[in-house]
């Protein structure tokens, strides 16, 4: 293989990104989040027969690591607010079924409240992104379930504190026969138990706390070796990350039809151009083949690394006497951008079907040889081959992904433009840090708030959760997923932690590493059609529209052109041999 075809031997380590920011963001939403955390544990552990989308700039390894370590500590939580249940409706009697109603009015108010639902949520405006109507029928809900506890505490606390109980002023004449009825006893359990269940609340929050402050600490987290995740897990967990690392990074990516760029992000702008090869005259034009148009792109892409120099800053001139008898040079000075860690590798997509099992894929060295010889001069509908050209930038929170497809047939080359952006991991993700610092600041008092608080929805949402765990083994160890033929990937990791949007600054990186990458493709192309003799006019013309966002208009001839909206256009061709007109 040429060096212009080897990839980089880092760019291949399967744990290069194992200690990235959006990988730690990832791991600790897999403890913010719980319905992420499902989701991340279904696709990749669940679902073994799912081979895993390209992870680009983040170990999806180590992130399942942290989301299975995060279910078994909401299990033991769980188990415990089950007992705790059981032990409310044996002895509550009236008083639970107050409860329960009150637990699932706040219940449905956080589901319409929205928002991830785990121990922490990120409280500045618009950090969910839910709808002002949710919210107000959220406002509903809450104010109802706060008054049934209200009724429900001050009636418990009546009959404890009262030999000869009446009916309460705070209730009704149905909950007020249920209260009464109970006794003393009921009574104590109402309200000893819930206040059990918040210290168990807060227990769980604080052990979450000091995961996400230990573990998932910037300095420690860059230690793979020493995070107990890694060193966690059954003899299944071991062998579908293996293949998971395996994978990830692989040249070779296995695809579902339906998503087959799954894993790279949204796609920008793709556009496609055909030309014809017309020799140049005075010429003779050589063939051109795929192979030499690439060798031809990657040299020009791969000097974006390289980075520009600019003359340090002139401090004030102040005249002296003294006449120097040297002068020192000064140095320039680096001009650093996030383009200096451009990679650039050549990447085959190959169709997840034939295979019998998933450790059979095609993923060593002699394997992706094979296939790239094969398809890098093909223009085969299943088998693609592209350049691929990535920009991490914002420490992998938002990376720029560009796939280059170059093909001849027939007298024409076909250049295919495909960039696609994963945006930044979401902001409650990444608010990790300031809600963990501002948990430790704060004093008893307020934790033992906000567990009292919490303690009704938590207890609801528990209910909900141990349905969830239950039916998330079953559907493990009957669904029979680790036998089952191959299939491409169903979800991306990075995709699911990713944020919808990304800010202007981050807009305009994108836009900046699209266009000079943009330019430098358009540059290799047409520098191969001119050392092989091929005519370049048409593609310059054609470059600049297409690339631009516009459209080329190879002939105008007995046509009507109008620019502008609102528009009326017609063409009448007659005597006169054709005309046009426009109302603009």
């Amino acid at each position: 293989m040429g060096t212009g075809s080897r990839s980089d031997p880092e760019t291949r380590h399967p744990d290069r990104y194992a200690a990235s920011e959006a990988t730690r963001l990832l791991c600790a939403g897999a403890y913010l989040d719980d319905d992420f955390r499902d989701a991340v544990v279904d696709e990749l552990l669940v679902h073994e027969e799912r081979v895993v989308a390209p992870s680009l700039g983040i170990d999806a390894s180590r992130v399942l690591a942290h989301a299975l370590r995060a279910r078994r500590l909401e299990a033991g939580w769980i188990l415990l607010l089950i007992g705790l249940w059981l032990l409310h409706a044996l002895l509550a009697k009236g008083f639970f079924l107050i409860f329960v109603l009150s637990c699932g009015l706040l219940l449905v108010a956080t589901w319409a409240r929205g928002g991830a639902s785990g121990p922490f949520r990120a409280d500045y405006p618009g950090s969910d992104g839910i709808p002002p109507s949710r919210r107000r029928l959220a406002a509903v809900l809450r104010v109802a379930g706060v008054l049934l506890l209200i009724v429900y505490v001050f009636s418990a606390l009546e009959l404890v504190f009262s030999d000869d109980p009446e009916p309460s002023t705070l209730d009704g004449g149905a909950l007020s026969e249920l209260t009464t009825a109970s006794g003393t006893g009921a009574a104590w359990a109402a309200l000893l138990i819930p206040t059990a269940m918040a210290a168990a609340v807060a227990l769980h929050r604080e052990h979450v706390a000091r995961v996400l402050s230990s573990d998932l600490d910037p300095q420690t987290f860059a230690t793979p070796a020493d995070d107990p995740a890694e060193r966690s897990g059954s003899a299944r967990v071991r062998r579908v990350r293996e293949l998971i690392r395996r994978e990830q990074h692989a040249p070779v990516i296995l695809y579902h039809d339906q998503h087959p760029f799954l894993g790279a992000g949204t796609a920008h702008a793709t556009w496609t151009l055909a030309v014809e090869l017309r020799p140049r005259e005075g010429r003779t034009a050589v063939p051109l083949d795929n192979r030499v148009v690439l060798e031809r792109i990657r040299p020009l892409v791969e000097s974006l690394r390289t980075p520009s120099a600019r003359p340090p800053a002139q401090s004030p001139v102040v005249p002296s006497p003294v006449v120097p008898t040297s002068v020192v040079p000064r140095q320039s000075v680096e001009v650093r951008d996030r383009l200096r860690g451009l990679e650039l590798d050549e990447c085959v997509f190959v169709k997840a079907t034939g295979l019998r099992s998933r450790s059979l894929a095609p993923y060593g060295e002699a394997h992706f040889e094979r296939e790239r010889a094969e398809a890098v001069e093909e223009g085969g509908e299943v088998r693609r081959h592209f350049l691929r050209i990535r920009v991490g930038a914002w420490k992998e929170e938002v990376v720029t992904t560009v796939f280059v497809r170059v093909h001849t047939q027939g007298g024409m080359l076909m250049l295919e433009f495909a960039p696609h952006v994963l945006r930044p991991i979401r902001p409650d993700f990444r608010a990790i840090d300031r809600l963990t610092d501002s948990h430790r600041r704060g004093g008893l008092p307020g934790k033992a708030l906000w567990a009292l608080a919490r303690t009704p929805t938590a207890a609801g949402r528990v209910l909900v959760h141990g349905f969830r765990m239950i039916a998330f083994f079953v559907r493990m160890y009957t669904g029979a997923y680790g036998a089952a033929i191959p299939d491409g990937p169903w979800k991306s990791v990075r995709e699911l932690g990713s944020d919808h949007s990304a800010s202007l600054f981050q807009e305009m990186d994108v836009s900046r590493y699209l266009k000079s990458v943009e330019d430098r493709v358009a540059n290799g192309v047409r520098q191969a059609l001119d050392e092989a003799g091929w005519e370049t006019g048409e593609f310059e013309q054609k470059i600049i529209n297409v690339s631009g966002g516009g459209i080329f208009i190879e002939s105008a001839q007995d046509s009507a052109i109008t620019v502008g909206d609102n528009n009326t256009v017609s063409n009448t061709r007659g005597n006169r041999g054709g005309g046009g007109d426009g109302d603009g």
